[in-house]
C-alpha cells in the first residue's frame, strides 16, 4: 500500500469517526431547543389560559361579594326597623296616635262638625202659670206686697249656652250627642197686684236660673231635635209670698228642635214645662212655656 492511499484511509477514518461523534450531539442539541421552544409555548399556552381563568374567577368573586353585601345592608336596614319599633315608647306611640287622629279630623273634618259645637241663644215667648199669682192668704203680709190681681198668662225672654260633653251619649248611641244647658229668663205675668199700704202697683214677675242634660239627636244633619229628660231650675218671685218668701227649687221637663240657618246660626223653638213639689207659702210658680230662639255656635 502506498503512503497516499494509506493518508487517504486515515483521513477518511477520522471524518467518519468525528461525524459519528457529532451527530448525536447535533440531534440531541436540536432536540433540546425543540423541548425548549415546546415548554415555551406550553408555559405561554396555560399562562394565557391562567390569566383569562384569573380575570373570570376575580368577576365572579366580585358579584358574589356585591351580592353579599347588598344582603348585609338590607339585613341591617331590616334590623334598624325592628330596633327602632320594638324601642317606641307606648306613651309616644300614643301621642303618634293623638296626632294622625287629630290631623285626620283637620283633613276629613269631624262627623258632624260641619258648625262648632257649642252654643249661645237668646230665646222668649209665652208662658201660663197654673194658677194666679199673688197673695191670697189674708195675712198681715198682704198689706205689703197687695193681693193678687193676676192672670195666668205672661211673657218670657232670656239666654243660655249649651256646651257639648260627648257626641255618643257615653257610647250608647251614635250620632246622639249629649250636653249641658245653663240657662237664665225672666218671666212677667199679666196683670198686676196693688200694694194696700203703699197704693202703688206692683210688677208681677219671675226670675228663673236653671241647669239641665240636653240630648240632641241627629248629629251632623241642619235639623236637630233635642230633649231635656229633667233639669234643676232656681226661681225667685215678687212680689213674695204671704210669708215673705221669695225664691223657691224646681224641676223642669223640655224638648225642642234647631235648624241651622247658615254656618254658626241657628233658629230653634222649644217647650216646657216647669214643675214644682209645693207651693211657695200659698204661691204656685207651676205652668209651661213656649217659644223660640236664636242661636250662634262657638
Amino acid at each position: 500500500m502506498s503512503k497516499t492511499k494509506l493518508t487517504l484511509g486515515v483521513t477518511t477514518a477520522l471524518v467518519a469517526f468525528a461525524a459519528a461523534t457529532v451527530a448525536p450531539e447535533a440531534a440531541a442539541h436540536a432536540a433540546k431547543k425543540a423541548h425548549k421552544h415546546a415548554k415555551k409555548a406550553a408555559v405561554q399556552t396555560i399562562e394565557t389560559h391562567t390569566s383569562s381563568f384569573s380575570h373570570s374567577n376575580s368577576n365572579a368573586k366580585v358579584d358574589a361579594l356585591e351580592a353579599q353585601l347588598a344582603a348585609m345592608q338590607a339585613e341591617i336596614r331590616g334590623l334598624k326597623s325592628a330596633s327602632t319599633r320594638a324601642t317606641i315608647d307606648p306613651d309616644t306611640a300614643k301621642v303618634q296616635e293623638l296626632d294622625q287622629w287629630m290631623n285626620t279630623v283637620k283633613h276629613e273634618g269631624h262627623a258632624g262638625k260641619g258648625a262648632k259645637d257649642d252654643m249661645v241663644f237668646f230665646r222668649g215667648g209665652y208662658s201660663h202659670l197654673n194658677d194666679n199669682r199673688g197673695s191670697t192668704n189674708g195675712s198681715g203680709a198682704d198689706l205689703l206686697v197687695g193681693a193678687s190681681k193676676t192672670d195666668k198668662d205672661a211673657w218670657y225672654f232670656g239666654a243660655g249656652f249649651d256646651w257639648s260633653i260627648n257626641d255618643n251619649l257615653f257610647g250608647l248611641m251614635q250620632g246622639t250627642e249629649f250636653a249641658a244647658e245653663l240657662m237664665f229668663d225672666y218671666k212677667e205675668i199679666s196683670g198686676h197686684t196693688t200694694s194696700a199700704l203703699t197704693g202703688q202697683g206692683v210688677t208681677t214677675n219671675q226670675f228663673t236660673l236653671a241647669a239641665s242634660p240636653k240630648i240632641k239627636f241627629m248629629k251632623g244633619s241642619s235639623f236637630r231635635p233635642w230633649l231635656i229628660p229633667v233639669g234643676f231650675e232656681m226661681n225667685i218671685i215678687s212680689p213674695p209670698s204671704g210669708a215673705v218668701t221669695v225664691m223657691t227649687p224646681g224641676m223642669q221637663f223640655g224638648a225642642g228642635m234647631d235648624y241651622k240657618v247658615w254656618k254658626d246660626l241657628y233658629v230653634g223653638a222649644d217647650a216646657r214645662y216647669h214643675y214644682t213639689a209645693d207651693n211657695i207659702d200659698g204661691v204656685n210658680t207651676d205652668g209651661v212655656t213656649a217659644g223660640g230662639y236664636v242661636g250662634f255656635g262657638f
